[in-house]
């Protein structure tokens, strides 16, 4: 499925699809991706102070403010991981979790059965927002850049819609990785082919994103 990007300045997304041969239920996150899914465990990318600090200028461009409890879903994955407080929830997630967690860039994973195209990276405007999880909690993200369905906007750098979450019987994913040109151009990239890596290893069928 394609994904139209906006013109944005700073921006290096990019978005890749994994079709699993099986549905998330029936397959158990390994071994080797758990282990990854902690601080300071051996991975080929780590992420910085100034990664971080790229990430949230990205988000302020059009005036969202990424701090608090709206701040980067990454620099959320790096505390919670690192007290403990998340642990494994399908191989799909995880996978985008790892990558995100050591590579200090926002990554969202989403049900691509749950999208409805036309799909597009764009801006939504001042008072738009969506629940994000199963309490019905809601999130204003007018101005913060997102993925959009169809039915609006549905995913984003700080939390993803509650509507286009994976399940058990999610079989195919879309993800994205919220990346910044700075401060190193290639950081994204380097994050994207990674992140193909473990779905291929996982047995998904992989398409779009970097070529490793």
């Amino acid at each position: 499925m394609n994904v139209a990007v906006v013109a944005y300045p700073g921006l290096a997304a990019h978005t890749l699809q994994a079709t699993f041969p099986q549905a998330l239920a029936a397959l158990p996150t390994p071994t080797w991706l758990l282990d990854l899914l902690r601080v300071g465990a051996p991975a080929p990318l780590a992420t910085s102070a100034d990664v971080r600090t790229a990430v949230r200028d990205l988000l302020r461009l059009h005036g969202y403010r990424p701090t608090g409890r709206g701040k980067p879903s990454s620099e959320y994955l790096l505390g919670a991981i690192g007290e403990g407080k998340l642990g494994s929830i399908n191989a799909a997630v995880d996978a985008g979790n790892v990558v995100s967690l050591h590579s200090g860039l926002p990554i969202s994973v989403v049900d691509l059965g749950r999208c409805r195209a036309p799909l597009r990276i764009d801006v939504p405007p001042a008072g738009a927002n969506y629940v994000f999880n199963r309490s019905g909690q809601t999130i204003d993200i007018g101005g913060l850049l997102s993925l959009h369905d169809a039915d609006g906007p549905c995913a984003n750098a700080v939390k993803d819609a509650q509507r286009t979450k994976t399940t058990p019987e999610t079989t195919a994913v879309l993800a994205v990785v919220w990346g910044a040109l700075a401060p190193d151009p290639n950081h994204a990239t380097a994050a994207a082919v990674w992140l193909r890596s473990v779905f291929a290893r996982l047995g998904a069928a992989v398409e779009g994103g970097p070529a490793a």
